[in-house]
Parts: structure tokens; C-alpha cells; sequence
């Protein structure tokens, strides 16, 4: 038997589980106990990562099939395998299966489904040849890729909201300003486009950032690769990228890319917060330039004649928030080394509620 399938089969057989019925942990052969409840309760993710439990399952199916193509997996168990994470999507879907307390994080639910679903010997399978830190970097990249996508179509929509604007303004003229003081007379179509542009320049980041984002760290295992003979450019191919990573140690390590999205996320709320703060400006009686519709203002318990721009000061607002969390992002990334640290846990929140804040 050559090295690397004996290496393999060893591997395969050490990742039998423990009962299901109980939480069960990635790690800890070592160890004569397991966590105290203090570490437990602050290492816990499954509150902010279980969203990202479909691209877990989209990398397992990929994975699984990488053990097959390898030999790892015979033909009835890559097939029964398969079953068992369809079944798991499902029920996922549904909501039948959730992270429970125990959960350490959403790989280690997904693990305690899947050995239910398919059994310690088959399901523990599954882990040869790969780590949660190859694992975690390969589906935030999936996560964002996808949610820059949506954002950029929402800021299109609004770009063409501000175009249809600027033709129904026609020949409209108005003041325009420096240092908010009159200084020429300008078209209203004309300072309506000013926002469009910067939005389209933030669309354009983002296609510019896909291009760097679109590397597959799966491979790449703790830090240094495996030894099981899998292909990694079919697994990147598989879960939607056009190449792999070429540095196995800056696949798990680097957060550039999520601080990247973070920034462009921070720019959009600068850039919708000034488009806002116009339409605040405009609305007040001293201006008078705009009227908002009334299914976007609110008004006040004590002064009846008030309509106040509460939609354009909310998304002014918001861009704080977003500034805030690539500040935080960009504080924690300063001082890890260049290896996987557990302080990289704390990438996915700053991302996930902008992406909330912004859709």
C-alpha cells in the first residue's frame, strides 16, 4: 500500500467519533478534560456563524468528493455520504437541525448532524485531510463573494433610482454650493448624478476585490497542506473559484480580504450617509429643494405640523456603525502573527452586520 493511502487509512481510522448523543469536539485527544464553562462560553460562535452552515455543507459535498477521486472513499460510501449531507441540507433548511448549547461552533455542529445522520465510522470520515482553519478561510471568502453580489446589485438599484431622478428633473435649476455658500447656478440632474458616481465606484470595488477573493485556501489544512494526495483545484473549482491559494500558511492566516470587503462596506455607508445628509439639508423649511413622501417620514408626539426625514438620518447614522465595525475589524487583525490565531474568530461579526446593515 503506498505511504500516503496507509498515512490516509490511519487518519480515516483514528476520526471514528464519540456517541452522538452527546456534544462531541474537533479536537482534545490529548486532553484529560474538556474545556471549564468560562472557556466554553467564550470560545462559543454558533450565535453569529451558523450562517454560514449551507457553504459548510457546499465544501463537505466538495471535500467528500475529493476523498473519493483520491481512493479514500469507496463508491458505496462516497454515495451514502452524499445522502447524509442532502439529508442535512435539508434539514438545515427546515430548521429540525440547529447548534445547540454544547455547539462549539457551527463545523462542530454540523459534525454532531452529520454523525447522526450517517454513523461515527462513516461520517468521521469526512475529516481526513482537512482542518477548520483551511475550512473557516475558504467559507468566509465563499460568504462574502456571494453577499458582495447582492449589495452590489442593491447599490445598482439605487443608482438607477437616482438616474430615473435626474430625467424626470429635466431642465431643473437650482444653486449649486461650495462651502455650503451659493456659488453657481447649476442643473438639479447634474448634482443628483454627483452620487451616482461614487456608488458605481464602489460597485467597481467590488469587482475589483472578487478578483482577489477568488482563491480557494482549501488544501491548505492547519498551516502546511496534507499528505492524502487530494486535488485542490477541483475542490476550488467546485465551490466556485478559478484557482487556489498559492502560499498554504497566508490561505488560513490572512484576513486582508475580510478587512478588504469591510472597507468597501464603510465606503458605502459614506457614500449613501452624504447623498442622505442632502436630502436632509434640502427638506428643512429653510431650504425647501425636496418633499418626502409620507411612507418615508414620521412625525412628531408634540408638534403636529413636524414630517421629519427619519429614513435619510437612519442610513446617515448606519455609517457609522459601518465605520465602526471595519475600526474594530482592523484593530483586532494589527498585532496577530502570520499563522492561524483564535483571535480570527472575531472577523466574521464586523462582516456579517455590515452585510446586515447594507441588504
Amino acid at each position: 500500500m503506498h505511504d500516503a493511502t496507509k498515512a490516509a487509512a490511519a487518519e480515516l481510522e483514528n476520526n471514528e467519533s464519540n456517541n452522538t448523543n452527546h456534544p462531541i469536539a474537533l479536537w482534545g485527544g490529548r486532553f484529560s478534560s474538556g474545556p471549564s464553562a468560562e472557556l466554553a462560553k467564550l470560545s462559543k460562535s454558533t450565535q453569529f456563524d451558523w450562517r454560514l452552515a449551507d457553504d459548510d455543507i457546499a465544501g463537505s459535498r466538495a471535500h467528500a468528493h475529493a476523498l473519493h477521486r483520491a481512493g479514500l472513499l469507496n463508491e458505496k460510501e462516497y454515495a451514502d455520504l452524499s445522502c447524509a449531507l442532502d439529508e442535512l441540507q435539508k434539514h438545515v433548511d427546515d430548521g429540525t437541525f440547529a447548534p445547540i448549547e454544547e455547539d462549539e461552533d457551527e463545523a462542530t455542529a454540523l459534525e454532531r448532524g452529520l454523525l447522526e445522520i450517517a454513523g461515527n465510522e462513516l461520517g468521521g470520515k469526512l475529516r481526513a485531510g482537512r482542518s477548520r482553519n483551511d475550512q473557516i478561510a475558504a467559507l468566509i471568502r465563499m460568504f462574502l463573494r456571494r453577499h458582495a453580489r447582492i449589495i452590489a446589485s442593491l447599490l445598482l438599484s439605487v443608482c438607477q433610482a437616482l438616474l430615473n431622478q435626474s430625467k424626470n428633473a429635466k431642465d431643473a435649476v437650482m444653486p449649486g454650493r461650495t462651502h455650503m455658500q451659493h456659488a453657481q447656478p447649476i442643473l438639479l440632474a447634474h448634482q443628483l448624478m454627483a452620487h451616482v458616481w461614487p456608488l458605481l465606484r464602489d460597485v467597481n470595488r467590488f469587482i475589483d476585490w472578487d478578483l482577489r477573493a477568488d482563491e480557494s485556501p482549501y488544501g491548505a489544512g492547519a498551516l502546511a497542506g496534507n499528505t492524502l494526495g487530494l486535488n485542490p483545484e477541483e475542490v476550488a473549482k467546485e465551490l466556485g473559484f478559478s484557482k487556489v491559494c498559492v502560499n498554504s500558511i497566508d490561505a488560513t492566516a490572512s484576513r486582508d480580504l475580510v478587512a478588504e470587503f469591510s472597507f468597501i462596506a464603510a465606503m458605502i455607508g459614506v457614500d449613501i450617509s452624504r447623498l442622505s445628509e442632502e436630502i436632509i439639508i434640502w427638506n428643512t423649511q429653510e431650504f425647501a429643494f425636496v418633499r418626502l413622501d409620507d411612507a418615508y417620514s414620521t412625525g412628531s408626539s408634540i408638534m403636529p405640523q413636524k414630517k421629519n426625514p427619519d429614513i435619510a438620518e437612519l442610513a446617515r447614522g448606519k455609517a457609522g456603525r459601518l465605520i465602526g465595525d471595519l475600526t474594530g475589524l482592523m484593530t483586532t487583525l494589527k498585532g496577530l502573527p502570520t499563522a492561524y490565531a483564535r483571535d480570527l474568530q472575531e472577523d466574521k461579526e464586523a462582516v456579517f452586520d455590515q452585510i446586515d446593515t447594507l441588504e
